[in-house]
């Protein structure tokens, strides 16, 4: 499904307000609005979430399971603002909010 590129400061969430996830690593020769994108290899940092740990938090990072199928960087997909992760420990999903809206992929 097309979506727009990830950029390494685009606006992610996991699904417990107000936790932050950013990517551990981003590609440095591909960017979007001066910003390096992000892969599908990338693992993110979540900080913040208030799940309680009674509750099977708080998330501490995710991966991606699903990216651009034709859209690559350095070999590895891109991600979309479709894209979708998994949190680990409590497999709920992230969120994605602000990021560029120049630039499309599928």
């Amino acid at each position: 499904m097309p979506g727009f590129l990830l950029h390494e400061n685009a606006t992610v969430l996991c699904s417990h307000p107000p936790g932050q996830a950013k990517p551990t690593v981003a590609n440095p020769r591909v960017k979007v609005s001066g910003q390096k994108i992000v892969t599908q290899a990338s693992i993110y940092s979540i900080t913040g979430c208030v799940l309680p740990p009674q509750s099977g938090g708080p998330c501490a990072t995710a991966k991606w399971t699903s990216a651009a199928e034709r859209v690559k960087a350095g070999g590895v997909a891109v991600l979309l603002t479709t894209s979708e992760a998994t949190c680990v420990p409590t497999l709920t999903g992230l969120n994605i909010g602000l990021t560029q809206r120049r630039v499309k992929g599928t």
